[in-house]
């Protein structure tokens, strides 16, 4: 029987499958999901009789899965992607060379990006996004509530974190002067953010996070100043950690004691914490995290290309007990936003590492939405088809040359097959994409705009 069948705002039926990724991992063929007032009124299977509806979408041929849940980006750097002269540099040498242009960034340049960034978020299924916003330009005015603005232009749920540096380099760390603050412009500037645009409530669309950028570029007291505040003002916490070789290097000389122990000493090794990467911590270490309840954004095609060529030991976390999430990661760095690429490539690493039982499409799924709904403490409120969730969905086509001969597990085939982006996104209850196009206006304007302020950031004519 279907869990409701009242009236609906928004009805998606005759799908392929819906793999609810509720508690006991249901999917229900020739499925329906009912949304009503922005929350899911009803999931049903086809036998199950579906509510009347103001609006609906036929899904036939298609998986629906929840909306994809983005647990680390750096949407400002799709204003540099793919910038030839450091493209091949370790993380440090692309950073220092990337820092100059970054510091050209102002309230515009921030708006475009995060448009830009949110919309190509939405094409490739994802219906919940962070951002990880940590240079601070001067003069370049209020980046955090641009960012925002755009999030609630395009309809987007949005977990912008208020990100710091406050080392430069002629305190030891890797940023020129002019993107840093001091520790108190940058908590007092935190807790203006958190209380002009943070909603707690249920089924918020925005709420901010706290984020200094890493053990490198903050002082273990402004770490530990911005956990104090995380927790009066009960917000998350996010920062890089064991991202790099080099990292583990710094924080021996600087510290005399690996990141994770720092991470710990700092304050942060608790429930309120997810982190980004997490490539190198040793067996201690993710039993450590694991029982301090730390998230994890899994970002594996960053890892790849600039991340020191580890494997985040995935399994290994997720069997500790930490939360584990996709993350985008840097549209500098990985120079695409498709957490459909992200999931691919997060199958594939696990079957690399662990052979052909080493991961499956349905752990990766399970990674993807309620991992990252974990991560960003929204576990049971998004991330899942079930009555009282958030109303925000994805169908993905299954039909054409890409998925001819593939009839036996739409789950599997998601990945196995493709590529695939998403015919219709759903956010809310609100269409964000259909038929595989954008349905907000003036996107061909908005490119004009960002490739202008691309070009400025560059230093290009």
């Amino acid at each position: 029987m279907p869990d409701e069948i009242s009236g609906a705002s928004l009805l998606v039926v005759n799908a392929r499958l819906v793999a609810t990724c509720d508690g006991s991992r249901r999917e229900l063929p020739g499925g329906w999901v009912a949304i009503t007032n922005g929350l899911i009124s009803g999931v049903g299977a086809s036998a199950d009789p579906p509510p009347a509806a103001a609006e609906t979408i036929d899904a036939s041929g298609c998986l629906v899965t929840p909306g994809l849940v983005n647990t680390h980006h750096h949407m400002y750097q799709n204003l540099t992607r793919s910038y030839h002269p450091v493209v091949n540099g370790t993380l440090f040498e692309w950073l220092t060379g990337l820092y100059p242009l970054w510091s050209r960034i102002d309230e515009e340049a921030a708006y475009l990006s995060a448009w830009v960034g949110l919309a190509e978020l939405a094409l490739g299924g994802c219906t919940t996004t962070t951002d990880h916003l940590y240079v601070a330009p001067r003069a370049g005015g209020d980046l955090w509530s641009a960012e925002i603005k755009a999030a609630r232009e395009l309809g987007m749920r949005f977990h912008p974190t208020r990100g710091s540096m406050t080392l430069s380099v002629k305190d030891g760390g890797l940023p020129p002067d002019s993107v840093v603050q001091d520790d108190d412009e940058v908590l007092a500037d935190s807790e203006r953010l958190v209380r002009l645009h943070h909603d707690p409530s249920f089924g918020a669309m925005v709420r901010v996070g706290l984020a200094p950028c890493s053990p490198f570029s903050v002082s273990p007291d402004l770490m530990r100043r911005t956990a104090d505040l995380a927790e009066k003002l009960d917000v998350r916490l996010h920062t890089h950690l064991a991202e790099d070789p080099d990292e583990d290097t710094y924080c021996m000389e600087r510290f005399g004691r690996r990141p994770v122990e720092q991470f710990d000493e700092v304050g942060w090794l608790g429930p309120r914490s997810w982190v980004a990467h997490c490539i190198y911590p040793n067996p201690a270490e993710v039993t450590r995290l694991g029982a301090a309840g730390v998230g994890v954004a899994h970002c594996p095609s960053s890892n790849m290309l600039i991340g020191g060529g580890g494997f985040a030991p995935v399994r290994e976390l997720r069997a500790a007990g930490a939360a584990v999430g996709l993350g985008c990661d840097g549209s500098a760095s990985v120079d695409c936003a498709s957490l459909w690429i992200e999931s691919r490539a997060a199958l594939l690493l696990g079957r690399q590492r662990h052979g052909s039982t080493g991961m499956t499409a349905r752990e990766v799924l399970d990674i993807a939405t309620r991992g990252g709904a974990a991560c960003l403490g929204r576990a049971g409120e998004i991330g899942e088809l079930t009555v009282g969730a958030a109303g925000d969905l994805v169908c993905w086509p299954q039909e054409g040359v890409r998925y001819a001969g593939a009839l036996t597990d739409p789950v599997e085939a998601w990945l196995r097959c493709g590529p695939v982006s998403a015919r219709h996104t759903v956010v809310a209850g609100r269409v964000l994409v259909a038929g595989g196009v954008l349905a907000a206006s003036g996107v061909e304007e908005k490119l004009r705009s960002h490739a202008a302020a691309a070009a400025r950031v560059q230093g290009l004519p």
